[in-house]
């Protein structure tokens, strides 16, 4: 299954609860969700050096990921989009690489809220699929869209129809 495979998670500082919320599902045996974290490859300390930084994420994302689990918030929407931040840089590092994206919105929202996708993703048109910040449909997002990202001539953000979320449970 891909999800098992080099997932990376791009969020804005002020999200990083969220990321840590996902590594306690992935921890805990009851919830069935994993990923390989690409974060925990390439470590740089929070002293380094900013272009040291950069260098660490792009490593990260070039050596490691195969797809992008992006935390959607307002506050990511803006550093993904400020062209100064780590995120701004991972989110060109993304589009560069052209990684499979899927946007977990932390509001929970089933839609695409393009007030929480950074600028430069909704000015590509990239493809990317949005889903509520839950286990089940992240997992499933992973398992399906992102194995199928690059046959799919479908440009612009996407979502799943409320069955789809029935279905699995939600």
């Amino acid at each position: 299954m891909s999800y098992r495979n080099k997932t990376y998670v791009a969020f804005a500082s002020e999200d990083i609860t969220h990321y840590y919320l996902m590594k306690a599902w992935r921890a805990n045996k009851k919830i069935d969700f994993n990923f390989f974290d690409a974060h925990e490859m390439f470590k740089a300390l929070d002293t380094s050096q900013r272009e040291t930084i950069k260098r660490r994420l792009r490593e990260r994302l070039v050596n490691t990921a195969k797809q992008v689990v992006l935390l959607g918030t307002r506050t990511g929407k803006r550093k993904g989009g400020d062209g100064y931040s780590f995120l701004a840089h991972e989110v060109d590092l993304i589009l560069e690489l052209n990684l499979p994206v899927v946007v977990a919105n932390l509001d929970g929202s089933r839609r695409i809220e393009e007030n929480v996708i950074p600028k430069p993703l909704l000015d590509a048109s990239y493809y990317t699929v949005s889903v509520s910040f839950e286990a089940a449909i992240i997992k499933h997002a992973l398992d399906g869209y992102v194995s199928t990202f690059r046959q799919n001539q479908n440009l612009g953000p996407h979502y799943y129809k409320p069955e789809v979320y029935r279905k699995i449970g939600l």
